[in-house]
């Protein structure tokens, strides 16, 4: 376990970020630039080769700061946003500044270091691979958004024309963002084996592939139970002594449940163990979303599965 001297926590906003290191009162406010981050790393130098440093996932602001502390070799740990959250309010705390959660980060990594895993950037392919993945599920939902008001009663004459242009315009860009996936994911062998191997599963094509590839990254790193949280689609037990109650799925990936339901969709029809187990759960009589979510677990782990390196 690597022992730290400092925990400084850094609170980043689109303009500037705010830093704080446990047990000092102050903190510090830098321009989310270049200059600023720099100008915080030489203000900071004598305590941040021995420091953890916490931030939080913002949007991608926390994207410079992130790659300059990391070319420099420090240790930055980029926190879950949900988890620091119930941090705080574990405390009782309601208020919510920069500076107080500059502090609360700090005392987040204090609290929780041991069990703070180092944030380690993706490679090149795979950080463009999530862009454009994460770029045409947004032109997907506007596309959508126009799709269905096309279909409303008021829809008519010069609005339809426009609703049908946007709609057309969408297509296309969706298209030309698929042709950029189809020919990042043939340039890198890597990649283009993981897609083939994940496409052997009953209901995942090459869409659900990528984007099971590019927003969860860490499969194949992870347990059955892991990789099912982190899609969101493992039951919740809601169990008080004798009471057994009604099991949810909750949180998890939002992004990642929508090509998990298309690849459950089209396997629950298909003629294999993935069909056969969702007819045998509806048959026992289970709600048929129950089912699909069952499935969706059961496509995850085994994505999850097949990506595992060999072991000799």
């Amino acid at each position: 376990m690597i022992l730290y001297q400092n925990f400084i926590g850094i609170d980043i906003g689109k303009f500037t970020f705010v830093v704080n290191v446990h047990g000092q009162k102050s903190t510090n406010t830098f321009d989310n630039t270049m200059q600023g981050i720099k100008t915080f790393i030489k203000d900071y130098k004598d305590i941040l080769s021995d420091s953890l440093t916490v931030l939080e996932t913002t949007g991608g602001y926390e994207s410079l700061a992130l790659k300059i502390l990391l070319a420099k070799g420090y240790a930055v740990h980029r926190a879950n946003t949900r988890k620091v959250k119930n941090f705080i309010r574990s405390f009782g705390n309601d208020f919510k500044t920069d500076a107080l959660d500059a502090k609360a980060l700090a005392l987040y990594g204090k609290e929780r270091s041991d069990q703070l895993n180092l944030y380690r950037p993706p490679s090149p392919e795979q950080e463009l691979l999530y862009d454009l993945v994460t770029r045409r599920q947004d032109l997907t939902k506007l596309r959508a958004a126009e799709k269905n008001k096309i279909q409303g009663p008021k829809c008519q004459g010069i609005l339809k024309d426009s609703c049908q242009a946007m709609i057309d315009f969408l297509t296309q860009q969706i298209k030309g963002i698929e042709d950029q996936i189809t020919s990042l994911i043939n340039k890198d062998e890597q990649l283009k084996a993981k897609v083939t191997e994940l496409q052997t599963i009953p209901g995942v094509g090459p869409i659900v592939a990528t984007t099971l590839l590019a927003l969860m990254p860490e499969l194949g790193t992870l347990t059955r139970r892991q990789v099912a949280s982190l899609a969101g689609v493992a039951p919740k037990a809601n169990d008080s002594g004798t009471l057994k109650g009604y099991r949810r799925i909750v949180r998890g990936r939002e992004t990642v449940k929508p090509a998990l339901f298309m690849a459950a969709m089209a396997a629950r029809n298909s003629h294999s163990d993935l069909g056969a187990f969702y007819t045998r759960l509806t048959g026992k009589g289970k709600k048929k979303m129950v089912a699909l979510t069952a499935l969706m677990r059961k496509i995850i782990t085994i994505a999850n599965a097949k990506l595992k390196p060999a072991t000799t």
